[in-house]
């Protein structure tokens, strides 16, 4: 697909749905751990520190998913946006979802007390930047012009 073409389409051309990058780093990550298990916290702070995470993330990644439903946008990055979205979460981050998503990556890490999939997160972000968040703040920035710029000046793009 040429350029001209991807910066035409109603979607931004992500690289991959953002659960999919999430999930396999972090499967990709137990597997290498469960063939050579590196512990990085003490047991009962990662049994504590675990599931707080995982919840909090999920509730999160369950608010953004609310609201953009709620405003009438698509989830699904490879369908088009019809609005931003601006209240619950989406007041203090302008990714929500994959806030919650780098959160419960990082609950279930320290659940499993394994250190490669926190070794991992740091490619699965540089990948989320470039293949997925830059090119969805180009196409939001092209859809909806001012409004998205305005926007993007008064919400940081993660917390």
């Amino acid at each position: 697909m040429s350029d001209e073409t991807r910066n035409s389409a109603d979607n931004p051309g992500v690289i991959a749905p953002p659960p999919l990058i999430y999930a396999g780093a972090l499967a990709a990550g137990l597997l290498a751990n469960r063939l050579r298990p590196i512990p990085f916290l003490p047991p009962a702070v990662g049994r504590i520190l675990g599931p707080s995470l995982i919840i909090g993330g999920a509730l999160i990644g369950i608010l953004g998913f609310r609201e953009m439903r709620r405003a009438g946008t698509n989830v699904d990055p490879y369908k088009p946006s019809t609005a931003i979205v601006e209240e619950g979460p989406y007041r203090y981050t302008r990714n929500p979802l994959y806030l919650g998503m780098t959160l419960i990556h990082i609950g279930v890490s320290a659940l499993a007390n394994a250190l490669p999939p926190i070794l991992l997160l740091p490619i699965v972000l540089a990948v989320m930047r470039r293949g997925v968040i830059e090119r969805e703040e180009r196409y939001l920035e092209r859809k909806f012009g001012d409004e998205y710029l305005s926007y993007k000046t008064r919400v940081r793009r993660w917390i």
